[in-house]
């Protein structure tokens, strides 16, 4: 059964984005501080937890071909359509890097060139300079540019060979199979690498004279479980509408404990990094926290909160995995944790002391960007049958119970 947008749902999705984009452009009317770097740095935070999402799905879809899991075969086409949303988030990247290359925002302190100049005392940053190797433009933009196309090359290919997929039978079908499989696993290698990189690059390089080895994990963790939450959510969506009925309550229990796994996957990195520099107190390591700890401690452990306590406390149970209502319910709380989780990395370093909490302005972009993600997701979803035709392990999927 193909999905088709209500005019109800299509209504809400531009409602989201032209009340988001008023608020936001009233948050920034409203603000005394320096609109221009406090704007820029929410466009960043936002346009990474989205993009995030993306990636999430598109790892969980490529980690689900790998391993050639049956269970999750009837909802496969959800995460094809979260995947959708990648080039979209990748333009917004791009933007908010591009202006900061040229200069039209300061997120990036590494990116003045006077930096790394011994000559110029006022600002020659010793400990930058060192990092240079690495942290230099044109570096930069060709690790980005490898990022997103690897992503949305792999992205658009797992897409047509799962359509074509609906199409074929017998050997053609199994050899199609089995190159999606090969293909998940190669996948999984590049996003293990790349996935860490660009979190140094994208978030870790604001804070330029911080560190932390645990970081690159930390930030794929938080994107793993804001898709897996986003999946879980749609499908439920979609069965409310009548679509997927072939999806029971095993499916959605398995993914609740998705949600839940990587939940407590995101606390242990979290705690770890945290506990880790606290412990060892050294300087060039600490002074991330310190800022977070005594100008922000309540986005900080409010996020720690959330994300740690909620699905502990709440998902911990079979009937709470299998209970739509709740899981939703859950679900969107989590989901708000995440985001704020991404507001606690970008905004102390990118918009300073004109930081003081997440006001209209994030909350409109926010608000703003679900409603194009929604758009996104939707438009792909309504381009192809909800359900695999031909896929080796559709019946299995059917007949799954636990």
């Amino acid at each position: 059964m193909n999905f088709t947008i209500s005019k109800r749902a299509r209504t809400l999705s531009m409602a989201l984005i032209a009340v988001g984009a008023m608020a936001a452009l009233y948050g920034v009317i409203s603000d005394h501080s320096d609109h221009h770097q406090r704007s820029w740095a929410a466009l960043l935070v936002n346009g990474f937890f989205f993009l995030g999402i993306g990636l999430g799905g598109l790892f969980f879809y490529a980690l689900q071909n790998a391993t050639e899991t049956a269970w999750s075969v009837l909802v496969k086409r959800v995460y094809e359509g979260i995947m959708s949303y990648i080039p979209v988030g990748a333009v917004v990247i791009v933007l908010v890097l591009a202006a900061g290359s040229m200069g039209l925002h300061h997120i990036y302190h590494w990116m003045d060139a006077r930096l790394f100049d011994e000559t110029n005392a006022d600002y020659y940053d010793e400990l930058i300079a060192g990092k240079s190797a690495f942290l230099n433009q044109p570096f930069f933009w060709v690790r980005t540019l490898v990022y997103l196309g690897v992503f949305m090359v792999f992205a658009r290919w797992f897409r047509k060979k799962s359509l074509q997929m609906d199409g074929l039978t017998g050997e053609s079908l199994v050899r199609t199979h089995i190159l999606t499989y090969k293909r998940g696993a190669l996948f999984l290698v590049f996003f293990a690498v790349l996935s860490s990189i660009l979190a140094w690059d994208w978030l870790m390089s604001i804070d330029a004279h911080w560190f932390s080895t645990l970081f690159g994990w930390y930030v794929f963790s938080g994107m793993w479980v804001s898709a897996m939450i986003t999946g879980v959510v749609m499908v439920l969506y979609l069965k409310r509408k009548g679509y997927l009925p072939q999806v029971n309550n095993s499916h959605i229990h398995d993914m609740g404990k998705w949600v839940f796994a990587v939940s407590f996957l995101w606390s242990y990195l979290y705690f770890s990094q945290f506990m880790l520099i606290w412990y060892s107190n050294i300087p060039e390591e600490v002074t991330y926290f310190q800022q977070r700890i005594n100008e922000h401690s309540t986005l900080m452990w409010v996020t720690f909160f959330i994300n740690f306590a909620v699905p502990m406390a709440l998902l911990m149970s079979r009937d709470a995995k299998r209970n739509p209502r709740f899981l939703i319910g859950v679900g969107a709380v989590i989901f708000l944790g995440h985001w704020f989780d991404v507001n606690m990395i970008v905004m102390p370093g990118a918009a300073g002391h004109d930081f003081h909490g997440i006001g209209l302005l994030d909350l409109g972009l926010f608000t703003c960007f679900l409603g194009v993600f929604i758009t996104t997701v939707f438009n792909a979803l309504s381009k192809a049958p909800l359900t695999p035709v031909n896929h080796p392990y559709l019946e299995e999927s059917v007949h799954h119970q636990i």
